[in-house]
C-alpha cells in the first residue's frame, strides 16, 4: 500500500487543533503504520511595523491541513472522524492525494527537507521508463541513489548499453 498526501478540509482556526487531535488519535488508535506525518503548511510574514521589522508564520492554505498516510476505510475513518475535520478534498467520496511535485513544492515554502521516497527498487532489476527524453526505453537499474532521488539506469540504445541518471518518478518496475 502506497502512503500520499491528502488534503483535508477543517474549520477555519482550527487547523493546528485538529493537527494535536488527530496525532492524539493516530497514538491512542494504534494507526502509526497507517497514518504519518501532519502539516499545517506555514510560511514567514514579514511586517513592518513603525519602523520595527516583525516575523510571524501565516498559514498558507487556512482551513486546510495535510496528512501523509495510507489510504484504507480504517486510516480514512481515523481522519474523517477527529474532531473539526469536515472531509477530505477530492472529488466526491473519494480524497484525492496530492501530486509529489505539489508536496515538495510546499514542503520547500515551509523550508522542510525534501520528502523522502520510500523505494522500492533494487540494483539490476528491469524497469520501463515513463516520462522524459527516454520515455519508453527499457533498462536495468545500476545503482540506487537514495539520497539524491535517483536511479543509474543502463538503457539499450542504437545497440549499445548507455547509462542514464533518472528520478525515481520517471520509471515504474516491469512485472
Amino acid at each position: 500500500m502506497a502512503k500520499n498526501w491528502y488534503v483535508i478540509h477543517t474549520y477555519s482556526g482550527y487547523e493546528n487543533k485538529v493537527k494535536t487531535n488527530l496525532e492524539k488519535r493516530v497514538e491512542s488508535m494504534n494507526m502509526e503504520d497507517k497514518i504519518f506525518r501532519i502539516l499545517v503548511p506555514m510560511e514567514d510574514e514579514v511586517e513592518i511595523k513603525n519602523g520595527k521589522k516583525k516575523v510571524s508564520k501565516r498559514k498558507v492554505f487556512p482551513g486546510y491541513v495535510l496528512v501523509e498516510m495510507e489510504m484504507t476505510d480504517d486510516s480514512w475513518y481515523v481522519v474523517r472522524n477527529t474532531p473539526g475535520v469536515t472531509g477530505f478534498v477530492g472529488t466526491g467520496a473519494k480524497p484525492i492525494p496530492l501530486l509529489e511535485s505539489e508536496v515538495k513544492t510546499i514542503l520547500r515554502q515551509m523550508g522542510m527537507e525534501e520528502i523522502r521516497t520510500r523505494i522500492d527498487y533494487a540494483v539490476n532489476q528491469s524497469v520501463k521508463v515513463i516520462s522524459g527524453p527516454f520515455k519508453d526505453f527499457v533498462g536495468v537499474i545500476r545503482e540506487i541513489l537514495e539520497d539524491k532521488g535517483k536511479l543509474r539506469v543502463t538503457v539499450s540504445m542504437f545497440g549499445r548499453e548507455t547509462p542514464v541518471e533518472l528520478d525515481f518518478t520517471q520509471v515504474e518496475k516491469l512485472d
